[in-house]
């Protein structure tokens, strides 16, 4: 009889409907995803100022990007709504599911969209908000819509944008962006096409079957392979740029060294032993040594100061 009474009640149904529905709108905006990017455009902002970031740039400055960053996630789930459904690792989203519908879907990137860079004009500073925007155009439009079904180079091509957060994150506190800037972008655009070419390399046959001309798809394995050993020996170069101008010192140098080798270890055995098993710790390696090279690049960076 409780448990009656506890299903008919109102509020109950409703309480519940309304975390179902969050629930589905905050996985539309990809948050492992986007913690990445708030994390490097973090980094950015420390790095781009011997002291402490001001508060109101650092909270503003992050909720902004955040917010953008989750308005064109969701932007990139509309688009791919029907390829998202063919695919094993995507066919759970709140769109291809039936949980939300498309028009739902674009009024809440348009709002959030919206939100973060009116915070980042106002509360930032203009050229942050600019070049936000111009990232969520590169990846939301340029990439998903043009690049990504068009050319198997769609992740070199369409990496500049993913590339873009710390320069961001530079820019809220600077107002300007400058060769170190870049040289965080360069690092991250270097990063991403071993990244995801790892991923494409398990994930052949699903992205073949979505139609999608990843580089595997079109040119074959081996060939993918070889690429992303090449791509691996390129982002080790990059990333001991910030050493080489002196904007990091030998602590960065020694983690830039040691997690770029152990990188190049996976290349090297995804080359010539490949497996998907070890395509797989590959693209779970390529998010951790991320994440620990900007570590590095912010510890280095107190303690050098």
């Amino acid at each position: 009889m409780s448990q009656q009474i506890l299903s008919a009640d109102p509020s109950r149904s409703f309480l519940s409907r309304l975390r179902v529905r969050t629930a589905s709108f905050y996985a539309l905006t990809k948050p492992r995803v986007v913690s990445l990017i708030v994390f490097t455009a973090v980094i950015g902002m420390f790095l781009a100022t011997p002291g402490m970031v001001p508060p109101q740039i650092l909270l503003a400055g992050t909720l902004g990007i955040a917010l953008v960053a989750g308005a064109a996630a969701a932007f990139n789930c509309l688009v791919e709504q029907k390829i998202d459904a063919l695919m094993q690792r995507t066919s759970w989203r709140p769109l291809p599911s039936g949980e939300l519908t498309p028009l739902q879907t674009l009024v809440f990137a348009g709002v959030v969209g919206g939100l973060g860079l009116w915070i980042l004009y106002a509360w930032v500073n203009p050229l942050t908000m600019w070049l936000t925007m111009a990232t969520f155009v590169g990846y939301a439009v340029i990439y998903t819509v043009l690049l990504k079904p068009a050319t198997p180079q769609n992740i070199v091509i369409g990496g500049a944008s993913g590339a873009m957060p710390p320069v961001l994150g530079w820019a809220a506190v600077t107002g300007d962006v400058t060769i170190e800037a870049m040289m965080l972008f360069l690092i991250i655009y270097t990063w991403t096409p071993p990244h995801f070419w790892a991923l494409a390399l398990y994930r052949t046959e699903e992205y073949a079957k979505a139609g999608l001309p990843m580089l595997p798809v079109t040119h074959g394995q081996e060939f993918t392979r070889l690429h992303v050993l090449l791509y691996t020996f390129i982002l080790f170069a990059a990333s001991l740029l910030p050493f080489v101008i002196r904007m990091n010192g030998w602590l960065y140098l020694a983690a830039a060294v040691v997690l770029g080798g152990i990188f190049i270890a996976y290349a090297i055995r995804i080359y010539v032993a490949y497996s998907d098993a070890l395509a797989r710790r590959t693209f779970r390696y390529s998010i951790l040594y991320l994440a620990l090279l900007f570590a590095a690049l912010l510890v280095d960076h107190y303690l050098v100061a």
